[in-house]
């Protein structure tokens, strides 16, 4: 993947299979993001190929025939501060307009339940504290259609979802992405830098750095490694291969 002149990602090759739940970590600017806006179909690759179930993914689109269930929770809540919780989680169910204003109510208050909100329907973004929203984003990305064509688990993508929050939401949070991931019977690709969020919500790891993967394997292989870069990202040390212009 280019931008104008500078390559964010050269010889990557990552396999994500389903019902597995993915880190991708590594320090900031190496384009751990830029990973999930591909995936999501926002972006297309400069050169290569990119995937899912085995049908080459290209910018997600209304009309398509059978759109592939890509769902992403981005690092800031991204609510719409002029609709109520439930006009948010259930935006998209009301645009394609399949299902009854009640079918919709009801769909968003189960899955608003689902992550520990019951009664907040009615209540304004404002009026939530951020792991408050944090988990209506949540909802909002596992909400579900029944009429809707999709032949595949959904792909959930989370961009950084414990950034900015306290230990105690941190946790919350990673269980939920593990409890939403199974609850849709999904698979997950978590973008974080934060160690308890790699412990915890995720079974694979794979580490960032110079426009490809330098390690990959399991939670417990990545406490262990000695690699180098994993080494490095896991102490927060100075000295090693990562250079101060990517820290």
């Amino acid at each position: 993947m280019r931008f104008g002149g500078t390559s964010v990602l050269s010889n990557l090759d990552l396999d994500v299979g389903v019902g597995q739940k993915v880190a991708v970590v590594g320090p900031s600017g190496v384009g751990k993001s830029t990973i999930l806006r591909l995936l999501a179909g926002l972006l297309l690759p400069s050169q290569g190929c990119l995937s899912l179930h085995g049908q080459r993914q290209v910018y997600l689109r209304e009309d398509q025939d059978n759109p592939m269930d890509v769902r992403m929770v981005f690092q800031s809540p991204a609510l719409l501060a002029s609709l109520s919780v439930a006009d948010n989680v259930g935006f998209l169910l009301r645009r394609s307009r399949r299902l009854s204003p009640a079918d919709v109510r009801a769909r968003v208050s189960r899955v608003l339940e689902e992550v520990g909100l019951r009664g907040v329907e009615d209540l304004m973004p404002g009026q939530l504290s951020g792991g408050m929203q944090k988990r209506v984003s949540f909802a909002r990305a596992i909400v579900e259609d029944p009429l809707a064509d999709t032949r595949h688990p959904p792909l959930l993508l989370f961009d950084e979802p414990t950034a900015g929050l306290d230990p105690v939401a941190c946790t919350r949070i990673e269980d939920m992405i593990v409890k939403t991931t199974e609850f849709v019977g999904g698979t997950a690709v978590v973008v974080s830098h934060v160690m308890s969020t790699i412990r915890r919500a995720a079974d694979r790891v794979v580490m960032l750095y110079g426009g490809h993967a330098q390690w990959h394997g399991s939670v417990q292989g990545f406490e262990v490694t000695d690699n180098p870069y994993v080494r490095q990202f896991r102490s927060a040390s100075l000295e090693g291969p990562m250079q101060p212009e990517f820290t």
